[in-house]
């Protein structure tokens, strides 16, 4: 069994109707409309998101790879979420050696990472070495008080402000930002006063 540490997502140990569950769900079946080719998941924790993104999106899947720097999360994927498109690998997210050993991808999903990463610019770097020219990243991140500032998570690093993270990806083409509050997913509002907990950018390269 899969010990919770407070933050992962765990769904066989979750009610349907729990938030954290709903809003991360919700978040993998919007990448559904993005993703094809070769897929990484970057910090994939139990294995549920890249099992939705397997079974929705087969037909333009060649294959989904699963980091995560837990072992026991890792195992616990492959023993809970197999599919044959899908596999699992123990991976530092900031190893700057993984862009070599895994390849390019044609879509990157990060959902729920970049909070916990003191080294935010090398996982930034690792993304957008391992994405192919013309590949798509879909990132989320819960906002916050900024970098640098306490926030309420034991957790986190930090969180990032709106500016703050619509400021990460300069080196895209094409950037596309969301707003989500639960399931809800809309275009940003940015400059709206209506507070949304959660952002997310879908960037092409």
């Amino acid at each position: 069994m899969l010990k919770d540490t407070g933050e992962r997502v765990i769904p066989e140990n979750m009610k349907i109707t729990n938030a954290l569950l709903v809003e991360h769900i919700a978040r993998y079946h919007f990448a559904t409309n993005y993703v094809q080719g070769r897929v990484l998941d970057f910090a994939s924790g139990a294995g549920y998101g890249s099992h939705i993104i397997a079974k929705q999106c087969k037909k333009q899947v060649e294959e989904i790879v699963g980091i995560d720097i837990d072992e026991e999360a890792i195992q616990y994927a492959k023993g809970t979420y197999y599919h044959p498109l899908t596999s699992f690998i123990q991976g530092d997210v900031t190893d700057p050696s993984l862009p070599e050993e895994l390849g390019a991808f044609d879509t990157i999903i990060s959902f729920e990472t970049i909070e916990h990463i003191k080294n935010e610019e090398q996982f930034l770097t690792n993304i957008y070495h391992l994405l192919k020219p013309g590949g798509t990243l879909v990132l989320s991140t819960p906002f916050g008080q900024g970098r640098g500032q306490p926030c309420g998570s034991p957790f986190h690093v930090h969180q990032l402000t709106v500016n703050e993270f619509t400021n990460l990806f300069p080196e895209y083409e094409e950037k596309t930002f969301y707003f989500q509050r639960g399931a809800l997913i809309e275009p940003a509002f940015l400059g709206t006063k209506e507070y949304y907990p959660l952002g997310i950018v879908v960037a092409k390269k």
